[in-house]
Formats: structure tokens, C-alpha cells, sequence
């Protein structure tokens, strides 16, 4: 029932961040950090236990695991509870309580650090890559930052522009998939060539070893492009920017 789930840390994460806390707490703890593959884990199958710290909305989980270890013949354990200290910060669509998720949300959209200086990039313009599915938002994002005058280069558009007769890739593509590809005016029939490469990763990549690196250099050219009208910052906007 968490309102921010999608912002959980991982696993590895948290457990590391506990071990520190208990190694801190006492360093001469003896403890055991087991993931829990159901709600229970080794609480009602450990005959070594002897407590369970739970919170105030914890308990009735507790009250689960002992029913179960009565089940199966363990003593009961017990339970120990926390107050729970309350978000005084709490704001419509947080965790109620003090959460590690309610304070990265309201941290989303904020520069954690300033950037750091690379001397092997160009100091203007400040490249952005702007990627997500089909349907995330890409292009409202990138009109809302071309609206406070971003460069914007739409990489789609580019994916368009290798494709037409006289493009970069038009010649290699051809050659590669046939001249079936090609519609009555000579220009390649989007729909026939994604039908030759569908389902088929070797194709797929044959097709992809030729577009991405001239989408790459026109990138780079959009970019230099930028660069010369003087804009501070520019948002390449890609579906498979990190492919």
C-alpha cells in the first residue's frame, strides 16, 4: 500500500544502509541480513528467535507471524513495538511517516550537485538527454524546455531524415533489404522495412549498425549547430538515447 513504490530503493541499497546503522549502533552485534522472498521469512521457521521489533503499523503483521509459529509448533515471540514519528512535512501524495521516498520526491526536479567540469567537453551548450517509452512525455518535456530556450533536436525527426532518397543511410539500407523496401516515388516504405526486422535481432541490428552513427554525426552537427547560435543548453530528445 505504498504511495511512492516506485521510488523504494533497491535492495542491496537498503541492506547496506542497515548494516552501517547496526555497525554504528554497536559494532560488536552479531546479526544476519536475509532477504525475504514472502511476508514472513525465517520468523516463523527460525526456532533460534526470540522477539520481533515491529511499529504501530507493523503489529498486526506480528500478531501474523506468531499465529503462524503456533501453526507450526515454535513458541510465540515477542513483540516489541516503535512509535512511529510522524512527517510534519506530510504533503498530499507522501508516505505519512518520515520516508526516505516522501523526501525523493520532493527532491525530483532539484540539481543535486553542480555539474562537474570535464575538459573533454565543450563548455556551451550544456547537452540534456531526454528519453523515455512511447507515451512518457519526452515531447512535452522538451517543449516546456525549448520554451525557456533550449535548443531542441528531435532525434526522431533525424531517424526520419537518414531514411529519405539522397540520405545518409538511404543507399546502404537498400542495398542491405532490397529494393522491395521502396515505394513507386523511390522512398522507403517505413512500414515493409520494420516488417523485414521485426522479430529478428540480426536483421534488426544490420539495420541499426547502419542508421545510429549518422543519426549519431547529425546529432553531433544539431549540436554544433546550437553551439553556434550561441544557445547555453541543448535537450536531444531520443526513444533509444542509451542504445
Amino acid at each position: 500500500d505504498k504511495v511512492l513504490m516506485e521510488l523504494i530503493e533497491p535492495y542491496e541499497l537498503r541492506a547496506a544502509k542497515l548494516r552501517e546503522f547496526l555497525e554504528d549502533v554497536k559494532p560488536s552485534l552479531r546479526y544476519d541480513i536475509v532477504p525475504l522472498a514472502d511476508p514472513y521469512g525465517p520468523s516463523v521457521t527460525d526456532p533460534d528467535l526470540q522477539c520481533l521489533v515491529v511499529s504501530e503499523e507493523t503489529r498486526r503483521g506480528g500478531e501474523a507471524v506468531n499465529k503462524k509459529r503456533r501453526e507450526n509448533g515454535l513458541p510465540e515471540l515477542a513483540l516489541h513495538e516503535i512509535l512511529l514519528m510522524k512527517d510534519p512535512d506530510h504533503r498530499q501524495n507522501e508516505e505519512e511517516k518520515i520516508s526516505s521516498s516522501s523526501l525523493r520526491q520532493r527532491l525530483l526536479g532539484t540539481l543535486l550537485r553542480p555539474p562537474r567540469p570535464d575538459p573533454a567537453l565543450p563548455s556551451r551548450p550544456y547537452v540534456i538527454g531526454l528519453t523515455g517509452g512511447t507515451g512518457s512525455g519526452k515531447t512535452s518535456i522538451a517543449k516546456l524546455l525549448g520554451h525557456l530556450g533550449a535548443f531542441l533536436i528531435d532525434a526522431d525527426k533525424l531517424g526520419h531524415a537518414v531514411y529519405v532518397p539522397g540520405g545518409p543511410a538511404y543507399e546502404q539500407v537498400v542495398a542491405t533489404f532490397g529494393a522491395e523496401i521502396l515505394n513507386e516515388d523511390g522512398t522507403i516504405n517505413r512500414k515493409v522495412l520494420g516488417a523485414k526486422v521485426f522479430g529478428n535481432q540480426e536483421r534488426l541490428k544490420s539495420l541499426t549498425d547502419i542508421v545510429w552513427p549518422e543519426m549519431a554525426r547529425m546529432v553531433k552537427e544539431q549540436i554544433g549547430e546550437a553551439g553556434a547560435q550561441g544557445k547555453a543548453v541543448c535537450v536531444l530528445d531520443a526513444a533509444v538515447l542509451l542504445e
